[in-house]
């Protein structure tokens, strides 16, 4: 069972990632996840904004960004304008407030479709590393380090590996879509 070890922790990642991602889709609630794809130009470098600046949620609709340093500040606002958040930052001078408006019928279900789509791409990622190991299992029968009925019984049980996290994936996709429809 421990050659699959290394299967299943990447499947496991595969997981990890998904849900990663999907907390970066706002769900009608401000939650400081949705900025961590975004990029500011700091001194020439791409820097994630949670480095650069305080992050916090006053109220269940809004977020502010105070950075650390004032100069920066502009940097921030262009980076969120330039990103696919959908808000516009409001700029005091010292920092940056997002208001979350609630979420429209429409962006609600493009939203939805995001998800579908990148739980689709998990489950590609899953099956891609299925592949990868029942390639290792059959160049081990094939150069007599497995027998056939191991190598039987490794497809099997790689099989049913690859079928538990699909349904994983599907678990926490459903959950975010349902997160999106009920608000």
């Amino acid at each position: 069972m421990s050659e699959y070890k290394e299967f299943e922790t990447k499947m496991k990642k595969t997981c990890d990632a998904l849900t990663a991602q999907l907390a970066t889709i706002r769900a009608g609630r401000a939650n400081a996840a949705v900025l961590d794809q975004i990029q500011v130009d700091y001194y020439g470098s791409p820097t994630p904004i949670q480095q650069l600046a305080s992050i916090a949620t006053p109220d269940p609709r809004s977020l502010t960004i105070q950075p650390w340093d004032g100069s920066i500040l502009k940097g921030i606002e262009k980076a969120i304008l330039a990103s696919d958040l959908g808000i516009n930052p409001q700029n005091d001078g010292r920092m940056i407030r997002l208001v979350f408006p609630p979420l429209t019928e429409e962006r609600r279900k493009d939203l939805v479709k995001q998800t579908k789509r990148y739980g689709e791409d998990s489950k590609v990622a899953i099956r891609n590393i299925r592949r990868d190991a029942i390639e290792k299992f059959k160049k081990q029968q094939k150069s007599s380090e497995m027998t056939e009925d191991d190598y039987k019984l490794a497809e099997k049980d790689i099989q049913k590996l690859t079928d538990d996290y699909i349904k994983e994936i599907d678990k926490i996709t459903d959950k975010k879509e349902k997160e999106l429809t009920e608000i």
